[in-house]
């Protein structure tokens, strides 16, 4: 964790190099950004790929923007795992960020928006409790952005519900995203968990590598997480509609 916030550091003191090499209207199709929003009626399609300890989970999220400060999306995964019973869809996600906070113009204030969302169905047979029935969440995400820099964290709160137990837990995610040039960005993530239910206490450290076409995104990502020494690769593509 010191050397994410190290890191995270030098980064910032960097800021202003890439804020002079990046375009500022940048922002408007930069669906990678942790701060990104739709505008009205824009769709966005995320469609993921993830592999990690002989198991390979496919993902796809589509957002809609019912206005500036209102989006609402829907989510749902399948994975496969090769070398045990752990195969099935994951609950359907239905959520939606609503902006509470927003940034004047071209200046760089405080953006806030309030996360929250309801997760319910899904196979038994897959692990808990990013497949868990039943789960409520809220959660508030704060921010920056500047033309070249986007700083973020996100707090949010999870509650599980299912036939077989009950849990609740905490995210924290610190989040350092740059447009290097018009074309090329880089991000790194930290994500803190806290469970009831120590077993599911997590501590993944994140990267990813962002190449921008127009309105699509090509995405590569490796994320770590020390609790478990798990090493994850995958990959993301994101259509603006």
């Amino acid at each position: 964790m010191r050397k994410f916030f190290s890191l995270l550091v030098a980064l910032v003191l960097i800021v202003p190099f890439f804020s002079e090499n990046a375009r500022a209207n940048a922002l408007d199709q930069d669906t990678s950004d942790p701060l990104y929003m739709l505008k009205i009626e824009d769709v966005l399609s995320q469609t993921s790929l993830i592999y990690w300890d002989n198991i390979l989970r496919l993902g796809q999220t589509v957002s809609y923007g019912l206005n500036n400060r209102l989006t609402i999306a829907a989510n749902v995964h399948y994975q496969q795992d090769f070398d045990g019973p752990e195969d099935g869809f994951s609950s359907i996600d239905l959520g939606g960020i609503y902006r509470v906070g927003m940034a004047e113009g071209n200046s760089a204030h405080i953006i806030s928006d309030v996360l929250f969302g309801l997760k319910f169905g899904g196979s038994s047979r897959v692990r808990t409790p990013y497949f868990a029935d039943s789960t409520y969440y809220a959660g508030y995400r704060f921010g920056r952005q500047w033309a070249g820099v986007t700083l973020a964290a996100t707090i949010k709160s999870s509650w599980i519900f299912d036939d077989v137990r009950g849990m609740a837990y905490i995210d924290f995610v610190p989040e350092a995203y740059f447009r290097v040039n018009p074309d090329w960005r880089l991000g790194a993530s930290f994500t803190l968990r806290k469970a009831t239910n120590p077993h599911y206490n997590q501590e993944w450290l994140g990267g990813k590598v962002v190449r921008q076409y127009g309105r699509t995104q090509y995405i590569g990502h490796l994320d770590y997480e020390f609790e478990s020494n798990e090493l994850q690769v995958g990959t993301q593509v994101n259509i603006l509609f």
